[in-house]
């Protein structure tokens, strides 16, 4: 299995200054993979240090966090010596936030020595009151596989060069096969256990059981890291992302997730699990001016799941929806295809908005900020291209680009570029 994280880890073990580096994300997203991966293609040894029930590991960084102190330990925990030509690994780092504390003194006093310290979002973010080696470390936020992986996954790489090098007459004659892809992708997605076991099955039987696993295991974690009173409102928020993205305007609603309930009731519950990288909120813009991330209005959002697959085995989306035409792509009033291209935009790292205007239906599903330019993003589950919402849109702000994403051929029309699912990242490359 391939993830393009690690071409990064590449560019950041050559950095001059090169400091520890954060490895953040969802747990179950494939952080430890990557790290010992990367470790055993470009390092002479790897010294992996799990600190999930390590009593050991909590006792040693509460009584000091200097490495000339710290070595000798960690060196007998590994297993090995560690020098300028180990690649350190700190894994759960959260469950002991001194060793946080540990990579600015590393970071200043052996700076030779390569670290990588990876843990869930959420408790990265916490860090339990500890000091924080701030301006000492890099971060890194691996998220579910993209589609592109996906293809490099399932020995589709010759189609993921094809779209990345814009070669759109060959992806024009395999139009329908990716189509197809996409349908597999949408209903596996990017859990690295989950895409595994459909490569090695080459079907669906056992990957839904693998994503109703991982989906309990989000939710203990709301008990672990919380109160009772949280892990109920954390529970009632979770369970209603399906209903939210369901309706046709597909702005959070407070009341969808208990009658009556207020913004204050659940607003502190929503940051957690944002946080904890499960969900993504997409804040509403109204005047799409630049810096976009000013004119967000807080208070008007939409709310994401971190990975489409999770989202349809919640929804009990069936795996036969593939089978039937363009069925998947209609689910929940053609949000499953927005929920694919807001992830496709945080794998590429941009920080998506919506932009709609009060009292009216017109809506543009995503902007995005790039080269000094407010970009639309239009999002269709089907092939009618007929968009009122662009048009008005485009005659208000006058763009100079729009991008139309929908299950029609690659094709530009002035200043509108229509690209086909499977190829969105295409423009971006």
């Amino acid at each position: 299995m391939k993830r393009d994280i690690i071409s990064k880890f590449f560019d950041w073990k050559n950095k001059k200054n090169r400091q520890p580096l954060i490895l953040t994300g969802a747990r179950q997203v494939g952080k430890t993979w990557a790290m010992k991966e990367f470790g055993a293609k470009n390092f002479k040894k790897s010294a992996y240090i799990s600190f999930d029930n390590n009593t050991n590991m909590k006792n040693l960084f509460e009584n000091s966090v200097r490495p000339n102190e710290l070595l000798p330990f960690l060196n007998a925990e590994a297993g090995i010596e560690i020098d300028s030509e180990t690649l350190v690994i700190f894994d759960e780092v959260q469950e002991v936030p001194k060793a946080l504390t540990a990579l600015k003194y590393f970071f200043e006093e052996r700076p030779d020595i390569a670290i990588i310290a990876a843990g869930s979002t959420l408790g990265v973010s916490l860090h339990n009151g500890v000091s924080f080696p701030v301006g000492k470390v890099e971060f890194m936020t691996l998220h579910p596989m993209s589609f592109a992986e996906f293809l490099d996954a399932i020995s589709e790489t010759q189609l993921r060069t094809a779209i990345e090098t814009k070669n759109y007459v060959l992806l024009d004659s395999f139009h329908e096969k990716l189509l197809g892809l996409v349908k597999q992708y949408m209903i596996v997605e990017g859990m690295p256990e989950v895409v595994s076991e459909f490569v090695r099955t080459k079907g669906f039987g056992e990957t839904r059981n693998i994503q109703k696993k991982i989906l309990t295991s989000y939710e203990k974690d709301f008990s672990k890291y919380t109160n009772v009173e949280m892990a109920v409102k954390l529970g009632l928020l979770w369970k209603s992302i399906p209903a939210q993205l369901a309706r046709e305007n597909k702005k959070f609603l407070y009341g969808a997730v208990k009658t009556g309930a207020r913004a204050r009731d659940f607003e502190v519950a929503i940051q957690w699990l944002a946080d904890s990288s499960l969900i993504y909120k997409v804040g509403r813009i109204s005047n799409p001016s630049l810096p976009l991330k000013s004119y967000e209005e807080f208070g008007m959002f939409k709310m994401f799941l971190h990975d489409i697959g999770l989202l349809c085995a919640m929804s009990g989306v069936s795996d036969k929806l593939i089978l039937e035409a363009n069925s998947i792509f209609k689910e929940f009033k053609g949000a499953l295809v927005e929920q694919l291209i807001c992830q496709e935009l945080l794998t590429l790292g941009e920080e998506p908005f919506y932009w709609s205007v009060e009292n009216s239906q017109a809506e543009i599903d995503f902007l995005i900020q790039r080269d000094d330019k407010v970009i639309p993003i239009e999002v269709k589950s089907g092939i009618n291209l007929q968009a009122k919402s662009l048009k008005t849109y485009i005659e208000k702000f006058k763009p100079s680009i729009a991008l139309r994403v929908s299950q029609a051929n690659y094709k530009v029309s002035d200043n509108i570029i229509d690209l086909p699912i499977y190829a969105f990242r295409s423009w971006f490359q």
